[in-house]
């Protein structure tokens, strides 16, 4: 397994095993699929090369039912640009640490990415998205106490999740509503409370994801935008208990949809 103590060559040595298996010098853009999302890039178009997340440096096997296992490379048939899928994510509650959870975004930028799509499953506090929204993430806070930029490196978050590309994503669909996502650092979901004081610190989706890897493609240079797939009503605001299934039967359901929606996307970017 690949040191990652030194993330920057890390993310080199996993991208350099990424671009000799798909034959090419380079991707364009970054795919990160979280619950719901995976059956986007069957629709992208051709898939060139596919390699399982466990056998490239830095990565790990995913630890979440509902996560892919592989790291594909897609010709896009729209545009003839390739893209990286990263099915597998390392999400911060698994305990590998905030390099790790970086590791996938840095890795895009190493394999030459200019952009990048972070996704997730997530909850919402607003009663008029019922599961199966997606909503486009305009802004974000991040609960998890940690970040993934180390020493006296000092990043601008203004417009992290980029103007122009949601513009674009409304061309696609009209009807797309945003929202600001907060994540929690998990795994337990979000206590009544927790999900009030979000509310009032201004947040419209929950979650335990996307929050430090788009700081760290922002570190990075990467063009970001984020879009969640609300799955539940948030704790305290839906009357049934939260469960991991529901989350996939959500995904599962909505994924049709989403998924051809956010291929239509990525086809304009």
């Amino acid at each position: 397994m690949t040191d990652l103590s030194d993330p920057t060559a890390a993310a080199r040595a996993a991208a350099t095993t990424i671009n000799s298996a798909a034959g090419i010098d380079a991707h364009d853009i970054a795919l990160v699929l979280g619950s719901g999302w995976g059956g986007a890039a069957d629709l992208l178009g051709e898939t060139i090369s596919e390699v399982p997340a466990a056998e490239v440096p830095g990565f790990h096997a995913p630890a979440v039912e509902g996560h892919g296992t592989m790291l594909r490379t897609v010709r896009i048939e729209a545009s003839g640009k390739h893209a990286l899928v990263l099915g597998s994510r390392t999400h911060y509650y698994e305990g590998k640490g905030v390099r790790a959870v970086a590791h996938g975004v840095r890795t895009a930028a190493a394999a030459g990415c200019q952009s990048l799509v972070l996704t997730n499953g997530c909850g919402g506090l607003n009663r008029n998205w019922a599961a199966g929204t997606p909503v486009l993430i305009s802004d974000h806070i991040n609960l998890t106490g940690t970040s993934p930029i180390e020493g006296a490196n000092f990043v601008d978050l203004t417009d992290l999740y980029s103007p122009r590309m949601r513009r674009i994503a409304k061309e696609i669909d009209p009807t797309l509503d945003e929202g600001v996502y907060a994540q929690f650092r998990g795994p337990h979901y979000e206590t009544p409370a927790e999900v009030r004081m979000a509310g009032i610190l201004g947040a419209d989706l929950v979650g335990m994801s996307t929050t430090l890897e788009a700081i760290a493609a922002r570190q990075a240079g990467l063009e970001l935008m984020g879009i969640s797939l609300v799955t539940n009503l948030a704790a305290g605001i839906q009357e049934t208990p939260l469960s991991h299934a529901e989350v996939i039967e959500a995904g599962a359901a909505a994924a049709p949809r989403i998924s051809r929606l956010l291929a239509d996307i990525v086809a304009k970017l």
